[in-house]
């Protein structure tokens, strides 16, 4: 501490090597960070992957099934029977065939309050339990499929089910299961799963009141591995593996080896972010490649939102993964003779584990399907990133503590009758609390949006009122300092900026500790910002006027506005220009009630840190830059 509230500390040669050269290596820090970040995909910066756990025995099990035969029994059948409820899940059906396979067949009912509208919404999960019988039921795995009905807007799972059935059928007969193996079902995707793992461990992992996950007539053991199947037809060309889960956890990377393991064993093309591995011998042209299918992975997990069902068993300590194959689309296919040995191969390794996964990995990068990096390698970029902020603000903090000199009359200074800085604590806890309190407050505020729009607003749609109503208060938190007349003394809001990036950075390490993707992107853009910002003094320049935009372009609001708007046009960009910008629009909408909802159900903090942590910090920096100061 005395290095930072000593002023004599400013005399030492390495804490003035600092203050002449801060710009300089800050733009250092954070382009070494950068370029830190692009090399990871180069081979020599990231690693084959390899076992952990010995215990698994990938590949050493005599596979047995075939299941292409009876899994398109079931299917055909399936389809028949959806056909006659296109807008739901065939219960009846699904409970039949668990019965008639002689499994310990349960259904689960749960609910949905609505919090917006307060209308209830009810589901069902079927699901059967094949008991070891060789063991007391003491551990289990879970093989799982989200059902679609014919009327969803997402590619259909009948095929799943299909093959869920004729590989239950299967290990029915088998005898050597030493753990439990639960066939569950699961109705409106995530959220039948979320209700079933509440009901399973008798938690609530959202808001009180609005997911009723009710009780489990049936239990096995505990759950120590999961595998949610997404295949979207009878013959596919390549199955893709997906890891990221709920606010960025993955699994333990020894699934993710286990699952490609089994599928290059059946000759299936094995994907990740849907994307083949490269074969380019051109080294530059293969690291690009492989960077793009990392800064996928950085995207997708950065949004904490999961890709699959199997996203929300990592919060219970669960391993799982998501299987999800693809329709042919070329010479190339596979049937389900292949894609069952896939599942019966990592059922059977599973079935082998004598203790939860814990040796190998859980924070990792995958550049490719057969390469990791690890966080002992990507977490150096990121601190090298946040390692500016910390040298801005020592720097300031350093000037500030600096006493006024005063000059006699021939201009020589006189450190002896020096004046000592004074700070309006006040003023500056103020202004913190303040910004804190907004963001508080707007993060509860989605409620009170919705009311009001459906006083005012002839019954608003809720996207409709949440949307305007953040809007407005965006427009409220840029106008208010540029309009408002006060001034603040210089120093005032030089220590303001200095707990701002302290508080940007701290907040940047630490949410790198659960998802790093996301830490590295907020890091990406609002740091440069961060860097530039420094409290007004007379008239307004160009280059304050380009600050101003880029505050306002980093604003939560705006920010997530464009990036969706920008995701809009990559996946519909042969729309006209108004339809893309209209569509846009609507995404952000309905983006904006999902991440709410997503907060209240599931438990996703993405919301929550921004409302309370990142519009905090961006409303610190647009006050300091926006405030006129006096010396």
């Amino acid at each position: 501490m005395g290095l930072l509230t000593d002023p004599r500390a400013g005399t030492g040669k390495l804490i003035k090597f600092f203050l002449k050269r801060e710009k300089q290596l800050c733009f250092l820090l954070y382009i070494g960070g950068i370029i830190c970040t692009m090399i990871l995909a180069v081979p020599a910066f990231n690693d084959h992957t390899y076992f952990s756990e010995n215990a698994l025995l990938p590949g050493l099990v005599t596979k047995e099934s075939n299941l292409d035969q009876t899994s398109k029994q079931f299917y055909y059948e399936l389809l028949n029977e959806m056909k006659r409820y296109p807008d739901s899940m065939p219960y009846a059906w699904l409970s039949a065939k668990f019965n008639q396979l002689h499994l310990d067949t349960f259904v689960h009912n749960f609910s949905l309050i609505y919090p917006f509208k307060e209308q209830k919404f009810t589901g069902q999960n079927i699901y059967g339990i094949v008991r070891a019988p060789k063991a007391a039921s003491t551990e289990s795995i879970v093989v799982s499929v989200p059902f679609r009905p014919i009327n969803s807007i997402y590619l259909s799972t009948a095929p799943s089910v299909a093959l869920l059935l004729a590989f239950a059928k299967f290990c029915r007969k088998q005898k050597y299961w030493a753990k439990d193996i639960i066939f569950l079902v699961t109705e409106y995707e995530q959220l039948g799963m979320q209700a079933w793992l509440d009901a399973y461990h008798g938690v609530t992992s959202g808001q009180e009141g609005i997911l009723l996950s009710g009780d489990l007539p049936g239990h096995a053991g505990s759950i120590q591995a999961a595998i949610n199947l997404e295949l979207h037809a009878m013959r596919i060309s390549s199955i893709d593996v997906k890891v990221e889960g709920l606010n960025g956890q993955l699994p333990n990377l020894d699934l993710f080896n286990l699952a490609q393991n089994m599928i290059a064993k059946e000759d299936i093309q094995k994907t990740f972010q849907r994307r083949l591995d490269s074969n380019d011998k051109n080294t530059l042209k293969k690291w690009w490649y492989q960077f793009n299918t990392l800064m996928t992975m950085v995207a997708t997990q950065a949004t904490g939102t999961p890709t699959g069902n199997h996203g929300l068993f990592h919060r219970f300590g669960i391993e799982a993964v998501t299987l999800e194959g693809f329709e042919k689309t070329g010479k190339s296919s596979v049937s389900f003779y292949q894609v069952g040995r896939v599942v019966e191969s990592m059922v059977r390794s599973l079935n082998n584990l004598l203790e939860r996964f814990h040796q190998s990995y859980f924070f990792y990068l995958l550049p490719s399907t057969d390469r990791y990096v690890s966080i002992s390698l990507y977490m150096r970029p990121l601190v090298l990133i946040v390692a500016s902020l910390f040298i801005k603000a020592f720097s300031m903090w350093q000037k500030l503590q600096a006493p006024v000199p005063q000059n006699d009359d021939k201009n020589n200074i006189q450190v002896k009758n020096a004046k000592v800085k004074i700070f309006d604590i006040g003023s500056i806890a103020s202004e913190i609390l303040w910004a804190h309190t907004f963001g508080v407050c707007l993060l509860l505020s989605p409620q009170m949006f919705t009311s009001i729009g459906r006083q005012m607003g002839n019954n608003l749609r809720t996207e409709d009122s949440i949307y305007i109503g953040n809007a407005m208060a965006t427009i409220l938190t840029l106008l208010w300092p540029l309009t408002a007349r006060r001034e603040v003394k210089y120093e005032n809001i030089l220590l303001v900026c200095v707990i701002a990036s302290v508080e940007l950075a701290t907040t940047l390490i630490c949410v790198a500790m659960c998802n790093f993707s996301l830490a590295l992107l907020a890091a990406s853009v609002y740091v440069p910002a961060a860097l530039f910002s420094k409290p007004r003094q007379g008239s307004t320049s160009r280059f304050r006027i380009l600050l101003y935009i880029l505050w306002i372009l980093l604003h939560p609001f705006v920010a997530s506005s464009i990036v969706i708007l920008g995701y809009t046009y990559v996946n519909f960009s042969e729309q006209p220009l108004l339809s893309l910008i209209f569509s846009g629009y609507r995404a952000t909408k309905q983006a904006f009630v999902f991440s709410i909802i997503d907060s209240m159900i599931y438990g996703n903090w993405f919301y929550n840190v921004t409302m309370t942590v990142m519009l905090p910090i961006w409303l610190l920096f647009w006050n300091i830059i926006c405030l006129k100061s006096t010396s």
